[in-house]
């Protein structure tokens, strides 16, 4: 201790935070108000200005969360505020192809009187979903959230993480988390490399209201070009995520409003009545994309930074959720044991626990979506052998209904 060259070592590092969150989406805040609860302080970096994502009209946006997700924003203080606009799905039903009459169904049927714990899943359009979680980190004193701010630069040490902003500020922290996207620049300013590819189909995205009630009833039809996912929203209202090859998506998405739903009708059907637009129409490509790690020196990535896959499932915030759920256990358990929770020890421990669940699930998704995206009569005759036969056994039902709601595997506390 005496030893003058060793001093340097013994000084006591400065941060401007214990962990700076690159991408103020849904998953950076969410990861935000986790950390927090173990007394970490945290700076959220968003390159969007705060007026962009407080936007208070409905843009049709709306996402699926299941009943662990559910549990999470209910621990993390948001449920409560959000129940009132969350739309239980009660049932979920899977039709290989259309169906004209809600009446005349052949296919899988989830019905959630079947589970003990209630709904499957919730459905939250975007704005209150974002809204809650930009209230609750504007009104946190551990968050700094510096909006309209762009990360341009990043460098890791021994002994930190620094962020280089577009104004030339920079920001310190034990541990940098990329939840900034697909594209995450986090991600590539490390050197982590990503394997995946594209579908060649783009999702068609919109909010329509009905002229019957849904019933609480989600529906997913598979047609040869991909599949068409009905959700019901609070109201005569629905989420609709439409999928097609891409040529003749954007064809679509360039059409007027009238021409656009003149197309989504025949594939729609009729068993809600008739179908107005409640709300703007966006497209995005559908690709998987996995990041080759998760981790790596005083790095994380968390959501689609890490994992992108197809909306088949409607899995993809739910798998973000399940992230950011077990990086806050793995490191609020390391801060009570006293070890530095930027450690590659104990950044491993969260790679370790999240692989093989998003591995299962990215290897699910392009599964059924190849095995659902075509017309192939033999296939479509084993698909619907398989649904028959999975309808027939409750236990393996109860089984699929499960894991829908995100209650198998090993849960993080934050959704038990």
């Amino acid at each position: 201790m005496d030893n003058a060259a060793k001093a340097p070592i013994l000084q006591t590092m400065n941060y401007d935070s214990d962990i700076a969150i690159v991408g103020g989406g849904l998953n950076g805040t969410a990861m935000a108000l986790a950390l927090v609860r173990s007394g970490l302080s945290v700076t959220l970096i968003d390159a969007a200005s705060l007026p962009t994502r407080a936007a208070p009209d409905f843009d049709g946006r709306s996402y699926a969360l299941a009943l662990t997700s559910k549990r999470m924003l209910a621990a993390l203080g948001l449920w409560d505020g959000l129940s009132e606009n969350a739309q239980p799905m009660n049932q979920i039903k899977v039709t290989d192809g259309r169906i004209n009459d809600g009446h005349a169904f052949l296919g899988l049927h989830f019905d959630a009187a079947e589970l003990e714990e209630g709904p499957m899943g919730y459905m939250v359009e975007d704005r209150h979903l974002r809204h809650a979680l930009l209230d609750a980190v504007e009104a946190e004193p551990n968050i700094t959230h510096m909006s309209a701010a762009r990360v341009v630069a990043q460098e890791v040490t021994t002994t930190a993480a620094t962020l280089t902003l577009e104004d030339g500020k920079t920001v310190t922290a034990r541990v940098i988390i990329g939840a900034d996207g697909r594209q995450s620049g986090t991600a590539e300013r490390a050197g982590i490399s990503r394997t995946g590819w594209s579908y060649d189909q783009t999702a068609l995205v919109c909010a329509i209201a009905h002229e019957k009630p849904h019933q609480g009833i989600a529906h997913q039809f598979f047609m040869p070009s991909g599949p068409l996912a009905i959700l019901p929203l609070k109201g005569n209202r629905s989420s609709i995520v439409w999928s097609e090859k891409s040529d003749l998506a954007q064809q679509i998405n360039g059409l007027s409003d009238e021409k656009y739903l003149q197309i989504l009708r025949p594939r729609f059907g009729d068993f809600l009545g008739e179908i107005s637009l409640a709300g703007a129409r966006f497209t995005y490509p559908l690709n998987l994309t996995l990041a080759n790690s998760v981790v790596s020196d005083r790095l994380v990535l968390v959501g689609d930074a890490a994992h992108g896959m197809h909306p088949i499932a409607g899995q993809g915030l739910n798998a973000g959720l399940k992230d950011i759920a077990v990086l806050a256990q793995v490191m609020d358990e390391a801060k009570r044991r006293g070890e530095d929770i930027a450690s590659p020890l104990v950044l491993e421990r969260y790679a370790e626990w999240r692989s093989f669940d998003v591995a299962t699930l990215a290897a699910a998704t392009d599964v059924f979506n190849r095995l659902f995206s075509n017309d192939s009569i033999l296939l479509r005759l084993g698909r619907d052998l398989g649904m028959k036969a999975v309808n027939a056994l409750p236990n393996l039902r109860r089984g699929f209904m499960r894991e829908a709601a995100g209650l198998t595997g090993e849960l993080p506390a934050l959704m038990r």
